[in-house]
């Protein structure tokens, strides 16, 4: 008879899904460490991404401004029209005007409404968009500020800049000048002195004949978003151009001014002097009536008076025309819009956590896969040699695993990296959100797919082509038969007698079978301490971005007063305090000369740096705590040199005794010494003694106050705010409330991913102990079976693992405390932005959350091992193979 052909391919694909079939909990387990790995690395890394691709999108829908042009004496026509040449923009001019809302005497910045084509482009929530003179639409934060709706009356108190001050609210809306809704827009010159909410109604409601503002945008748009270099860049490159265009127009703005004012002046002068001749000849008809005897009278004499008078009053108002005349222009970019430039490091932060949490977790998962297919493959040996003996070749055999490995591979990686970009950073996305961005744009990030899906492929089909070739090397004859166990061989803990005589049976046996199979113990120790140790990191960060507040602002923190009041001049000091003791909530305050300038030092500077001298070092410890960084040692004002923050000096490179150039808000630059380094989390502080900065600078007075009150509501603040500017002689107050505001909705940002990355690391921490458990019993299977065959119960057969794996859990947990820690302090020190530095902080529930959630996973794991030693077959088990 004629053999029938053996159909290969056939054979090994029936070979393959059985195999498949039979290890499907190892399969599974492969496929959903490779799909979290993958879903991590591709969810949280495309989470800042999808911050400014989100952003970037309702930006450029809304034609946000790339420049904004200003001036201390308003912009004229001129003005627009040499922007108007400068190439490659689109110029569009505003008015807007400040007003104080009846209701609550809220700062509102009124803005003049043309249309909504042009730039800043309103992004309407609700309602329409104002179509007569008594209509108005609304900042949608307004809501917040009074029972505002559509259909009701919004009034204004009586100001100068509007000719109406009764309108009819038709819609609320968002604008892309103001990106975050928790944040105040801006400061004004009237009420609280902050900004509550904007409103836009048409522009024939405002007096003003100059504009405000001219906004400008670049015609052609540099790749990437907003906050990359080459957007910067080309925006630096146009505002240079902006700013030739514009040049000699300050000094000619100011002289427009001052001629405009002057005109009045003069007409009233030239009054003045028409009745100066006229009291001139009543004088000259009553000396020729009196044959000279009489030259004036009464009624001639008080009218010199009232004339020289309003001389003077003339001559005092020209005098302060030369204030007029010193106007600045003020060229600004979309960073300095108010929080802008903190929604783009959120989202830095985000990217720092995601270039170092998910990789972290990526080599756990890969490690535990790289394993799990080795040790599989290893476990066929008798397959592999019946296969061989077969005449199957090298390649034919090792293909199933191949295939095993890619499938599995290619499984985990598409749906790791599709719920990742759209469940993963979408959820981050909308929990996270206190934007005017509301819906989400993600645009797959290729690149770190592709990183991703080499990694997956590198810890499965990797593991088959190191392992593989290597045991098909082997015989047939020698591969059918199973591997000899380890000699057994005394371990070091049998030599301490005195311990090891008080162990019981069974825990000596546990305790040599660790150490007979040293490469399973530091596996699993790695794999446990590497998800607990991810558990930990993630509280680690949550615990730390929330602790910052409290360890900058709180009652224990750095800045221990509650408000900076800034005064307008030398004899404001004690009507602010005036002021201040009316208030119930008002404890003390101390006078300080508070001015934001910059440091430099060797080409590189750090701006916005507070400059804080007190008037009287003695008790400035209540309201600045000033400790040496890296130490508990708390350091005195000195009388030479400054103290700088930590955050400015690390920029800076400076050391103790390193001399910097300071220059203040005026422009004037010092040298100086640093003295001492302290500690700060939030902002850029230089801290001098009085007689140190009158050294630097010359005498000056103190131009602002720290204020210490109890807890204030948003409403109390705005109170007296308003208080302090109407009759304290304040020009604006600054309440830290603000920075904790600000650095809160930071920390709501981040908790999203923080629940994440908690979430994701116990997912993979189960995972893990159920894989290597899973390894574990199937390599001791004869073992086991033989112990059961000896008379030893279910339990204590379970027990026989289970013994070994709470060991190894227990020091996984212990070493993954130092994993976390080390973790959680370089994703901290990565996530640090230009002028907010993170302390580190895991409070104890961390700990425990990540030791329990742990022992947890290795108790369901063994519960669930426990079943299945319940039911193995002990006789095929211990089938002979020879």
């Amino acid at each position: 008879m004629q053999s029938k052909k053996v159909n290969q391919p056939q054979i090994l694909n029936k070979m393959l899904w059985r195999m498949i079939g039979e290890s499907r909990g190892r399969f599974i387990a492969i496929t959903l460490i490779i799909m979290l790995g993958v879903m991590i690395f591709v969810g949280v890394k495309g989470i800042g991404p999808g911050y400014r691709d989100s952003a970037e999108q309702t930006l450029t829908s809304a034609r946000l401004h790339d420049i904004e042009v200003t001036s201390t004496g308003g912009l004229t026509k001129t003005d627009l029209q040499r922007l108007q040449k400068v190439s490659g923009v689109t110029v569009s001019p505003s008015k807007s005007t400040f007003a104080l809302a009846r209701s609550d005497e809220s700062v509102v910045q009124v803005y003049g409404y043309r249309n909504n084509t042009g730039l800043d482009r309103l992004i309407m929530r609700s309602g329409r968009l104002p179509r007569s003179k008594n209509e108005i639409v609304l900042d949608e934060r307004a809501k917040e500020y009074g029972k505002y709706r559509l259909g009701g009356r919004f009034q204004l108190k009586t100001s100068e800049g509007l000719r109406r001050r009764s309108y009819k609210i038709v819609g609320f809306a968002d604008s892309p000048r103001y990106i975050n809704n928790n944040y105040d827009r801006g400061n004004a010159n009237i009420g609280s002195g902050t900004v509550a909410y904007f409103a836009y109604a048409p522009q024939a409601n405002l007096t003003a004949t100059a504009y405000s503002s001219i906004d400008l945008r670049l015609k052609v748009r540099p790749a990437g978003d907003s906050y990359t270099s080459t957007y910067k860049q080309a925006v630096s490159r146009k505002m240079r151009a902006v700013k030739q265009a514009l040049r000699g127009r300050s000094k000619a703005r100011g002289t427009e001014l001052v001629a405009t004012a002057s005109k009045p002046l003069n007409r009233q002068a030239a009054k003045l002097d028409a009745a100066q001749k006229q009291l001139a000849a009543a004088k000259a008809q009553l000396s020729a009536a009196s044959g000279g005897a009489v030259t004036t009278n009464a009624q001639i004499s008080a009218q010199e008076q009232k004339l020289a008078a309003g001389r003077k009053q003339i001559a005092t108002a020209k005098a302060k025309l030369s204030e007029l005349a010193k106007v600045t222009y003020s060229y600004d970019r979309r960073g300095d819009l108010v929080g802008f430039s903190d929604y783009g490091d959120s989202a830095d932060r985000i990217a720092a956590i995601g270039d170092v949490f998910p990789v972290f977790f990526f080599l756990i998962a890969a490690l535990i896969t790289f394993t799990t297919v080795s040790r599989m493959i290893s476990e066929d040996r008798v397959q592999l040699g019946t296969m061989k003996a077969l005449g199957f070749s090298r390649g034919a055999i090792a293909r199933n695993y191949f295939l095993y490995a890619l499938l599995a591979a290619v499984i985990g990686t598409v749906f790791g990296a599709v719920i990742g970009i759209e469940g993963l950073t979408r959820f981050v996305l909308v929990i996270s959100q206190a934007n005017i961005f509301t819906s989400q744009v993600l645009i797959p990030q290729w690149g770190d797919i592709a990183i991703a899906t080499a990694l997956a492929l590198a810890a499965t089909i990797g593991a088959v082509l190191i392992v593989a070739p290597s045991e098909l090397r082997v015989k047939p004859a020698e591969l059918m038969l199973p591997k000899a166990p380890k000699n057994g061989k005394k371990i070091l803990l049998e030599r301490m007698q005195g311990f090891w005589r008080h162990l019981s049976f069974n825990q000596k046996v546990s305790l040599r079978n660790l150490f007979r199979f040293k490469s399973r113990m530091f596996l699993t120790i790695i794999g446990i301490a590497g998800g607990a140790g991810l558990i930990l990191t993630g509280f680690g960060i949550r615990d730390s971005i929330l602790g910052t507040t409290n360890a900058q602002f709180g009652n224990n923190g750095v800045a221990r007063y509650q408000a900076v009041v800034r005064l307008s001049d030398d004899d404001s000091l004690s009507k602010a305090r005036g002021v201040l003791k009316a208030d119930k909530h008002y404890q003390q305050s101390t006078p300080v000369v508070y001015d934001v300038g910059k440091i430099s030092r060797k080409g590189k500077t750090v701006n916005n740096v507070s400059v804080v001298a007190p008037q009287s070092s003695k008790n400035f410890a209540k309201y600045v705590h000033l400790q040496a960084r890296g130490s508990s040692e708390v350091l005195k004002l000195p009388q030479k040199g400054l103290i700088l923050s930590m955050k400015a000096a690390d920029v800076l490179g400076i050391h103790w005794g390193d001399e910097v150039t300071v220059t203040s808000a005026a422009g004037v630059k010092r040298q100086v010494r640093v003295v001492g380094v302290v500690t700060n989390y939030t902002g850029h502080y230089a801290y001098m003694s009085k007689p140190a900065y009158d050294k630097a600078w010359g005498t000056t007075k103190a131009n602002s106050l720290l204020v210490k009150t109890s807890n204030m509501s948003k409403p109390a603040q705005r109170s007296l705010a308003q208080h302090l500017l109407k009759d304290g002689g304040a020009v604006n107050t600054t309440y830290t409330s603000s920075s904790v505001d600000m650095v809160g909705d930071m920390g709501k940002s981040m908790n999203a991913v923080v629940l994440i990355l908690i979430v994701l690391s116990g997912m993979l921490s189960f995972v893990v102990i159920y894989n290597l458990t899973n390894i574990n019993v199937s390599e001791r299977m004869r073992e086991l079976s033989t112990i059961k065959v000896l008379g030893f119960y279910d339990g204590e057969v379970t027990m026989y693992i289970v013994r070994e794996n709470i060991l190894l859990t227990l020091v996984g947990i212990l070493c993954s405390f130092g994993v976390g820690r080390v973790l959680t302090q370089y994703i901290l020190n990565q996530a640090a932005s230009e002028s907010i530095v993170f302390p580190f902080i895991i409070h104890w529930p961390g700990y425990v959350a990540a030791a329990v959630l742990t022992l947890g996973f290795t108790a369901i794991v063994m519960l669930v091992t426990h079943r299945r030693l319940k039911n193995v077959d002990m006789l095929e088990a211990l089938a002979a193979r020879e």
